[in-house]
């Protein structure tokens, strides 16, 4: 089972594209454990889970930089694309977290 972590400022809109995320990962009979949180709890989250993947949201974008730095490469650390983000497609969004590890 693979771990995705998607990061934004509070992890409200960002709740509803897990939930996407999670059914377009059932429907394709792949087993993934993805969550979200807010920025503040990025480090504590990532101490204490083996996350494979972490995405980005739009609104903290800037952050990208630092977390790669920081995570990567055990961690594969991406943005979120803006209009799959503003669409809620969580299968995009989850693809492209896929395509990061390889599956």
């Amino acid at each position: 089972m693979k771990t995705i972590m998607l990061v934004c400022n509070a992890g409200m809109s960002t709740s509803m594209l897990v939930t996407k995320m999670q059914k377009a990962a059932e429907s394709k009979g792949f087993e993934a454990n993805i969550f979200a949180v807010p920025v503040s709890e990025v480090d504590q989250e990532m101490a204490k889970n083996n996350v494979d993947v972490l995405l980005i949201g739009p609104q903290v974008r800037f952050m990208l930089k630092e977390y790669k730095e920081k995570f990567e490469p055990n961690t594969k650390v991406t943005d979120i694309n803006m209009v799959d983000y503003g669409t809620m497609n969580g299968e995009k969004v989850l693809e492209s977290a896929l395509a990061l590890i390889n599956i």
